[in-house]
This record gives structure tokens, C-alpha cells and sequence, in this order.
């Protein structure tokens, strides 16, 4: 089973639930993983054949062993167990839908045990998204304004995904030390792709100038190399 999975399920309803009370019962189920107790629907009053069509999500703790539905009948001194249903991490790993009438079975095994009730359930993988970090410290830049200077900014790219460093004005050696973060999902790992940084003089009127790219390694200082021949902003 994956590190972080939910799991969705719906109590639907009840049938064939044994008499507790006068010839009927009050009817409700309690939910717990392992011996805690995660949820509870609300009581069906004087039904056998109670239907209660609650739906819950949720997360599943990476240790947990069982989960189990407990049907119980509510009185105003003591609640009576009437049946459970235990599902182990084993089972509920190895389909990932289930949608079936199931048997109760004994809670104490003294008492007998009869009734059934319908459950639906299906475990949802929740999407792992993967951060790439890159930090952009400073640079050393080429004057490309006519007073000498430059306004850059640093733009990091990878798949699709970009992110911008701060505009510092008006000069030629700017410090961002700025760390930008690109989000994306696992799968995108498997193109191929590299991260590239582009360096831009930034124009309060007109288009953006390229400074030059570069596509880094590791850490470390790197020369920036001509964007080729579109040298237009596109972002």
C-alpha cells in the first residue's frame, strides 16, 4: 500500500439485524483503525433493516493494522454490540474497490451473531508532487541599458514549469539569494528535461532583453550563454 493513501467508504445500510430491544433495535456503526474509534453514523431508530448511506474519506496511517466496522445497538444506560466487520491492511491493499453485502461476526464469543451490512469502499493514492529548488545567489552581468546598467531578473525553467527571481534595479551585479521552488508530478520526472536558467534586462516599456542562459550542474559560478536566435521574452 502506498506511504500516503486514503480511502473512501460508504456505510450504505443494514439487513437481518437481530432484536435487542422489545422485538427491534436502534441500529448505528462506529468505524476504527486498529482500536480508534475515526467515525460513527447516526442511529437508525426501531429498524432492522436500517439504512444509513454515510460517506466518509479517510487517511490511513502507514502503520495501521485493521479497520473495522462495529454495529451496535443504542440503549439509555449501556449500548449493546450487535456484530463487526474486521478488514485487515492485507485485504484492503489487494483490491482497490469493494462494493458487498458482508456477514457480521461475533464481537464476543459467547453471544451469536447475525445481519449483514453493505459496505463501499475504494482506496485513493493521493498525488505526491516532487519540488525542485533551485537558488539563485547573483551574477555578474553585461551593462545593457543606455545609462550603463541593467534591471535583471532571473527566470528558472524545467518542463513547462518556470519561476521568477525579484527585479533589482539598475544594476550590473545583482545578489537575489533567492531559492525558487517548481512543483510537478512524479511522472514529469520521466521526460527528458533539463533545468535551464535564463537572465533578463527587465523595460518598463517593450519587451524584456535576454542577458543569457545557462544550464546548471550543481552549484557554482557559470557563464551564460546566447539564447539563439528568438531573443524575445516569451514569459
Amino acid at each position: 500500500m502506498a506511504k500516503n493513501t486514503s480511502l473512501y467508504f460508504r456505510i450504505v445500510e443494514g439487513r437481518n439485524l437481530p432484536a435487542k430491544d422489545s422485538g427491534t433495535s436502534d441500529p448505528y456503526c462506529i468505524v476504527k483503525v486498529d482500536n480508534e474509534v475515526v467515525a460513527r453514523t447516526a442511529t437508525v431508530w426501531k429498524n432492522l433493516n436500517p439504512f444509513w448511506g454515510e460517506e466518509y474519506t479517510l487517511h490511513l496511517p502507514t502503520g495501521f493494522h485493521s479497520l473495522s466496522f462495529h454495529v451496535m445497538d443504542e440503549d439509555t444506560i449501556h449500548d449493546d454490540v450487535i456484530g463487526k466487520i474486521t478488514l485487515s491492511k492485507e485485504a484492503i491493499g489487494s483490491q482497490a474497490k469493494l462494493d458487498s453485502w458482508l456477514n457480521l461476526t461475533r464481537v464476543n464469543p459467547d453471544e451469536e451473531v447475525q445481519g449483514e451490512i453493505h459496505l463501499s469502499l475504494e482506496l485513493l493514492k493521493d498525488t505526491e508532487k516532487i519540488s525542485l529548488r533551485c537558488q539563485v545567489i547573483e551574477a555578474d552581468l553585461a551593462p545593457r541599458d543606455i545609462s550603463g546598467t541593467s534591471d535583471p531578473f532571473a527566470r528558472v525553467i524545467f518542463n513547462n514549469h518556470s519561476a521568477e527571481t525579484s527585479i533589482i534595479k539598475k544594476t550590473r551585479f545583482p545578489h537575489w539569494g533567492e531559492t525558487l521552488e517548481l512543483d510537478f508530478d512524479p511522472e514529469e520526472l520521466s521526460e527528458e528535461g533539463t533545468v535551464t536558467v535564463e537572465v533578463w534586462d527587465w523595460d518598463m516599456v517593450g519587451k524584456n532583453d535576454f542577458l543569457g542562459k545557462v544550464t546548471p550542474l550543481l552549484e557554482g559560478w557559470f557563464r551564460l550563454l546566447p539564447l539563439g536566435n528568438n531573443e524575445v521574452d516569451a514569459g
